[in-house]
């Protein structure tokens, strides 16, 4: 018997859209572009033949359409893992959930989620500009501990070694590394993208080793976390989203990978705050590629 999901735990708007997103069943398509920036959907969209639906509330903010004869959506998830944590859950709802019946759909739906954002570089071959593709990605966020199953879907050696080389501060939470789908990724890389490791953090400023006001717990956290090296992986970059992303997807049975433009390196202690006015060019190759 199919589990069945009350209204506390399945939220549908009277239009009979999912709760935080305001999208239908009918309305989502089965390629996805996520992005973190309302605004940045319209870019996207721009670049489509024809637009089916659109609808916004929140931060959330989607149109799907057709571009080149395929059916995509754009939605934009807003800042970080908690807000991806929405999105996957109610993607896969509108997926994988008979919003009349309130139970599982009896073949599986699979959706194909490629994240485009921005990120920090973090070694000497990831200048401003470059484009990294997330092969691995570390959660200081800790979302997927909350999920059952979760080390059967990460890189558990990994994440030891990681911890034993950085000194990790348990009071920081548990780390996890989320493997991003093999054949998605190769696809979207190409030959022209970095593949790199990232790390996902919880904020902005401290959890990135910025340090205005408040000092940091561990003030050579970045520094360590340059010279990782485990089998030839090396950290590549920062950002806020990926590892919730790919963690997630992988538990429901999704392909998910993030491919970021770096605009600031770390290292170099440079940055372009005008990137909005570069980042269509990998959009346009993620719509070509997806």
């Amino acid at each position: 018997m199919s589990k069945y999901f009350a209204e506390s735990e399945l939220i549908i708007n009277q239009d009979g859209s999912i709760f935080h997103l305001h999208v239908k069943p009918e309305q989502l398509a089965d390629k996805v572009i996520l992005v973190g920036d309302p605004d940045r959907v319209n870019l996207v969209a721009s670049h489509f033949d024809s637009i089916e639906s659109e609808c916004s509330n929140r931060e959330f903010h989607t149109i799907t359409g057709d571009y080149k004869g395929k059916r995509i959506t754009v939605i934009s998830t807003g800042i970080g893992c908690d807000n991806i944590d929405i999105v996957l859950n109610e993607l896969d709802s509108l997926a994988n959930i008979d919003f009349e019946s309130r139970t599982e759909k009896p073949e599986h739906r699979t959706l194909t989620l490629v994240r485009i954002g921005t990120c920090g570089g973090l070694q000497p071959y990831t200048p401003v500009g470059t484009y990294i593709a997330s092969v691995k990605s570390i959660g200081f966020d800790g979302l997927l501990n909350f999920y059952a199953g979760r080390d059967s879907v990460c890189d558990l050696d990994f994440e030891k070694a990681f911890k034993e080389q950085v000194e990790w501060n348990d009071k920081m939470g548990n780390p996890y590394v989320a493997n991003a789908d093999a054949e998605l990724t190769g696809r979207i890389a190409g030959t022209d993208m970095v593949k790199g490791v990232t790390i996902s953090c919880g904020g902005f400023f401290g959890p990135q080793g910025r340090e205005l006001r408040l000092p940091l717990a561990d003030p050579r956290l970045n520094e360590k976390i340059e010279k990782i090296n485990y089998n030839g992986l090396q950290i590549t970059n920062f950002e806020m989203e990926s590892s919730a992303l790919a963690g997630l997807a992988s538990l429901m049975g999704h392909k998910a990978v993030t491919c970021c433009m770096v605009i600031a390196n770390r290292v170099a202690k440079k940055a372009n705050s005008s990137y909005k006015n570069n980042i269509d060019e990998l959009i346009f190759k993620v719509l070509e590629r997806i």
